[in-house]
């Protein structure tokens, strides 16, 4: 008769690993991860929250290019030779864009790092809408 050996940690593993595999914002293969932001509307401003923990603030770039912005960086890996019983941080570059709307004000955003979360503050400006009449001839 063959023994069986049950271990119900390393099958709890098997799962849990899969499952984050399928539900992560890690690009297969890629070594580009993906992290999460909430965009928040008020009245005078919207905000823009970026989970970016342990990325130093000079590794991450924040830009704007034909109402585009983009927020890009790489986390780098604090993975040894050693022997790792689990790694669940992503690790690689991200990049995320996020098309801003006609009433930001791009000369005012301001951008803040505090612990863990890059805040973008993007101000709203006044648009004033131009009624164009076309005259008919």
């Amino acid at each position: 008769m063959n023994m069986l050996r049950l271990n119900p940690l390393r099958d709890f593993d098997s799962f849990f690993n899969a499952y984050n595999k399928m539900n992560s914002g890690l690009r297969a293969n890629s070594g580009e991860w993906t992290p999460s932001v909430d965009v928040v509307e008020q009245d005078k401003q919207f905000v823009l929250k970026a989970e970016l923990a342990g990325i130093p603030k000079e590794d991450i770039k924040v830009n704007i290019e034909n109402n585009i912005l983009t927020i890009s960086g790489e986390r780098k890996s604090e993975v040894e030779d050693k022997e790792n019983h689990r790694i669940e941080r992503f690790y690689g570059s991200f990049s995320r864009s996020f098309t801003l709307p006609e009433n930001i004000d791009e000369e005012a955003i301001k951008a803040e790092s505090k612990d863990g979360v890059l805040y973008l503050t993007l101000p709203k400006r006044e648009v004033k809408e131009k009624l164009k009449q076309i005259e008919i001839h």
